[in-house]
């Protein structure tokens, strides 16, 4: 594409990701390069979604992009989690890309934090879909045929029966009025699985819903190695 910056998009496997990458790829004067992703290496799973790596080397393979990896220790500080980072940013840069685009919707302490981490690195930060509002934009997605499976709750923001759920019309219909459509707030997360920014669907299948470190985990594993566990 020519004269288009080259963008890394920051990819959780969730579906404001997803949505983002749909998003830029409608534009002009982007081209989306690669997905970047960091996961627990202990648990080679991706932080806070437990999504699998088998499962997010699917999604990258369906969009049709590379998957970058940085891989984190496990406990990592927040040291040593910015150290990788800065890394990786610098290799970005080496490869020629100009911008890292994130799924972000309205918190702007995380936005300011993205901001400060990418200053004097030479790497633009893009919020592509930044302060779309999230009632609306949780509809369009439906609308436009994103499907995506909850794989985490937070049960002191919502009950534990959302976990494991579709996030779908009937999801929003039983959400609490103090929960955001998006989960922006940390209420839930996500593994978007199907939509207009993947060539075909991932094949998932429902493993174990369990209580772990203050959160409810819905388990996912790829359909055709259902009961193989990672």
């Amino acid at each position: 594409m020519r004269n288009a910056r080259r963008v890394a998009l920051s990819w959780s496997s969730g579906k404001d990701s997803a949505w983002a990458l749909h998003v830029l790829r409608q534009r002009l004067d982007i081209e989306v390069f690669c997905l970047l992703t960091s996961l627990n290496a202990e648990a080679n799973r991706v932080a806070m979604h437990a999504v699998r790596r088998a499962l997010v080397d699917e999604q990258a393979r369906s969009t049709g992009l590379p998957l970058l990896v940085v891989e984190l220790p496990w406990p990592c500080s927040n040291e040593r989690y910015e150290t990788l980072m800065s890394q990786q940013c610098a290799q970005l840069l080496a490869d020629g890309i100009e911008a890292i685009a994130f799924g972000d919707l309205f918190l702007r302490d995380v936005r300011a934090y993205r901001e400060s981490r990418l200053a004097g690195t030479g790497l633009e930060p893009l919020f592509p879909i930044w302060e779309m509002p999230t009632d609306r934009l949780a509809r369009e997605m439906i609308s436009a045929g994103l499907q995506a499976r909850v794989t985490c709750v937070d049960p002191k923001q919502l009950d534990r029966k959302f976990a494991g759920r579709e996030f779908g019309s009937e999801f929003l219909a039983e959400l609490p009025a103090s929960a955001d459509p998006c989960g922006e707030n940390g209420e839930f997360h996500t593994f978007a699985w199907d939509g207009p920014m993947f060539t075909y669907p991932i094949a998932i299948e429902s493993g174990e819903v369990v209580e772990r470190d203050g959160f409810v985990f819905a388990d996912l594993l790829p359909a055709a190695s259902a009961r193989v566990i990672a």
